[in-house]
């Protein structure tokens, strides 16, 4: 088993979330709705909303990718009320988030090379970079022969998504790419120093351990 980590941020909200969450879930569970559903409803929202935000429709996307949060939280609570403990769902929800990561990210590569801001472009990519090794080195980390809890850094998912959530509709609400090429700025940043973060804790760990 991995170490633990300490709480982040999403945990947290999570717990806060878990009563009004389990009720919703326990509804769904009994009109027959498969955890799974709910995941892929929810990248498919996510990637509805990519389709907005690469063609600037910045309000209309960050809606969107707001509506596809509760559904992020619901599949897991939907699986524990109909007793399914197996390991695909986790998976396949980890599988769909870097889909939905990538989605977005492209999004907004995408319109930064419409609009010919190559700089902005650059940063978009090293957001999403960051953004999958945060991921990626978690997932490492949690590999049986290391075994190391890592949830640590200034940008875990939930941190990620408000940044994304205020960019687009800040930008839609003002009509400006600003609050856009700001929270690009801000990921771009946050997430390889999140990564760097996630890094040096395991190497703390494991010379803890002396591996």
């Amino acid at each position: 088993m991995p170490e633990a980590s300490p709480l982040t941020l999403t945990d947290r909200l999570r717990k806060l979330a878990s009563a009004p969450l389990e009720r919703c879930a326990s509804l769904l569970a009994r009109l027959g709705i498969h955890p799974d559903w709910i995941t892929v409803a929810g990248l498919l929202l996510v990637a509805l909303a990519a389709a907005f935000l690469a063609h600037g429709e910045f309000l209309a996307g960050g809606a969107l990718l707001l509506l596809s949060l509760p559904l992020d939280a619901l599949d897991g609570a939907v699986a524990r009320a109909i007793g399914r403990g197996g390991a695909f769902g986790m998976v396949l929800d980890s599988t769909l988030d870097r889909y939905a990561d990538g989605l977005i990210f492209a999004a907004f590569s995408y319109y930064f090379a419409a609009n010919a801001r190559f700089d902005m472009l650059l940063l978009a990519l090293a957001a999403l970079l960051g953004s999958f090794l945060v991921s990626y080195i978690r997932a490492r980390a949690d590999d049986a022969k290391v075994a190391v809890g890592t949830t640590v850094g200034f940008f875990t998912r939930l941190e990620r998504v408000a940044v994304i959530l205020v960019m687009t509709i800040s930008s839609g609400l003002l009509e400006t790419a600003l609050p856009l090429e700001i929270g690009t700025l801000i990921l771009a940043i946050g997430t390889n120093i999140t990564a760097l973060q996630r890094l040096r804790h395991v190497y703390s760990r494991l010379k803890d351990r002396g591996d």
